[in-house]
């Protein structure tokens, strides 16, 4: 443990002393959080529906087969249940519920009008709006479908929205989290990767390499600091959601502090492994950067990861970017419990064992 002590003690030293270090690593991220997320919109194409039907009626099932042949929905369940249709927003497994009433065909027939209701997932503002711009047009569609049927109902299905977990459906609720999730990776990514390459430029690898510090030692001494370094980013950014941006954790604060430190852990360990691989820091830079800008994209954060093609979405699922950008997501603004993220967790714990284990078994001991 004194090796360990001593590593540790060096690499603080050389990170404290840098003071270009310092300003990138703490004021650059905080300067593009608060910039970035005023210059920043997204587009939608695909909505995920759930409906609760309480009518069951020949109406009602013919305004659900409109809806789902329009094209704009992707139909996720049919429950008889409110509570069990919002679980399915809460879990992030629908971006928006439709419930429609008792008595829908009854009173379309006698007294010529019904109200429907919304629930839209509205952390997403964006995709709350188009979802139910598109719901309106297809139920105005319905109603001039009813007349040709006989019935004088044009505009007489309203549609009744509430917006859940963004009640104004601002897009920075959706945005800032992620913002705050690429700045850790782009910090956490980039200066890992240059760690054991800069002790490779300066020389200082062979002196460690005929040391008898084991190669574990080696990789914990470089991982630590960082990931110290690293939660306090985080905590800064937390901050600067708070007092900027307004946005208050919902959930837990002590479960999202335990989702970032194993989402470091597993980032560090990526930055590790490039630099292990790397035999200058230009190379290092660019295979890290190569790397950094495909998580990103595929994160879910430009694009939702539902409007993709099925093998980009797989792609994107073995990204560890994207399983932390949504338990950010869902803790902070849903207030999500482990129960509902627990298989985020997994793969976050997988990620962290196998490129940390992988950075271990690539350091080459020897020279």
């Amino acid at each position: 443990m004194r090796v360990l002590y001593y590593l540790l003690r060096k690499e603080f030293r050389q990170i404290f002393r840098d003071r270009t270090i310092l300003a990138m690593l703490f004021a650059m991220p905080m300067i593009q959080l608060v910039v970035l997320p005023l210059a920043m919109d997204f587009d939608v194409k695909q909505v995920n529906l759930v409906i609760v039907d309480h009518d069951y009626s020949v109406y009602s099932q013919k305004l659900i087969h409109k809806i789902c042949s329009s094209g704009y929905f992707k139909l996720i369940s049919i429950e008889q249940d409110f509570n069990r249709a919002l679980s399915y927003l809460e879990r992030e497994d629908a971006d928006m519920s439709m419930e429609i009433p008792m008595g829908f065909e009854q009173n379309l027939i006698r007294n010529g009008r019904q109200s429907i209701s919304l629930a839209a997932d509205a952390i997403n503002g964006t995709k709350a709006g188009i979802g139910s711009r598109n719901l309106s047009l297809v139920i105005a569609d319905f109603n001039a479908q009813l007349i040709t049927e006989g019935f004088d109902t044009v505009g007489d299905i309203r549609l009744l929205q509430r917006n859940w977990f963004n009640p104004l459906a601002e897009y920075k609720f959706y945005v800032v989290p992620a913002i705050l999730v690429l700045l850790l990776t782009l910090v956490g990514g980039f200066m890992t990767a240059l760690n054991i390459v800069r002790e490779k430029e300066l020389g200082t690898i062979e002196q460690i390499n005929v040391s008898p510090v084991k190669k574990w030692q080696f990789i914990l001494g470089k991982l630590l600091p960082f990931w110290v370094v690293g939660m306090m980013i985080f905590s800064l950014g937390l901050l600067v959601c708070r007092f900027v941006y307004g946005i208050v954790p919902v959930g837990n604060i002590f479960l999202l502090y335990a989702f970032a430190m194993i989402y470091l852990i597993a980032l560090l360990g990526f930055g590790l492994l490039i630099s292990t691989y790397s035999e200058n820091q230009v190379q290092a830079m660019f295979i890290a950067f190569f790397f950094i800008m495909i998580f990103m994209l595929m994160s879910g954060f430009f694009t939702a990861t539902e409007s993709m093609p099925t093998w980009a979405r797989f792609l994107s699922e073995l990204t560890p970017v994207t399983h932390f950008v949504r338990i950010v997501r869902m803790i902070m603004l849903k207030g999500s419990a482990f129960e509902h993220i627990y298989l985020e967790f997994g793969y976050l714990c997988g990620f962290a064992v196998f490129l940390n284990a992988w950075a271990i078994w690539n350091y080459r001991k020897t020279n």
